[in-house]
C-alpha cells in the first residue's frame, strides 16, 4: 500500500513555519517535525471546533471569516500559498494556460466564498504562520 506523501511536510525558516496542505490535523499532531507549541493550540483550539480527519487544505479551502479558530488564525498570522490555472497570450498569439501561485494573507483568502474558489479553479499548496506569533499565542 502506498501513501499519498505531496504536499506533506514540514519546513521552517527563520520567522516562519511552512506546512503541506495535505496534512491532516491527526497527522500534524503525530508528527514529530512539528513544534510542541503548535500540537498545543491545535489540540486545545482547533480539534474541539474541527474534526481531527479534515485536511489543512479542506478547512482553509471553507473556513468562513468568523468563529474562535478563525480568530485564531488570524493572530498566527495565518498565509495560504494557492496555484491557479491562468490563461495568457504569448508572443506569437496563442493562448497558452499555466499555473500561477500566489501567498496571501488568510483573512484576503478567506473574504472569498468556496463556491467562487471552486470556480477559479484554486489549489491550495502550503499553509504559512508567523514563528514569533506562534511563540507569543497564549495556549
Amino acid at each position: 500500500m502506498t501513501t499519498y506523501e505531496d504536499y506533506k511536510y514540514v519546513m521552517q525558516d527563520t520567522g516562519c513555519l511552512y506546512l503541506g496542505a495535505k496534512y491532516t490535523y491527526d497527522e500534524l499532531i503525530a508528527n514529530e517535525d512539528v513544534p510542541f507549541k503548535l500540537k498545543a493550540v491545535l489540540q486545545r483550539y482547533f480539534l474541539t471546533e474541527i474534526g481531527g480527519g479534515t485536511t489543512l487544505e479542506d478547512h482553509f479551502f471553507s473556513m468562513k471569516p468568523e468563529g474562535f479558530v478563525y480568530e485564531a488564525c488570524k493572530q498566527l498570522k495565518i498565509k495560504v500559498k494557492y496555484s491557479v490555472m491562468e490563461e495568457r497570450r504569448t508572443l506569437f498569439g496563442k493562448t497558452e494556460s499555466r499555473y500561477r501561485t500566489h501567498m496571501v494573507k488568510l483573512e484576503k483568502f478567506v473574504a472569498a466564498a468556496p463556491e467562487e474558489k471552486e470556480k477559479m479553479g484554486i489549489l491550495i499548496q502550503e499553509i504559512g504562520m508567523s514563528k514569533l506569533a506562534l511563540m507569543t499565542f497564549s495556549v
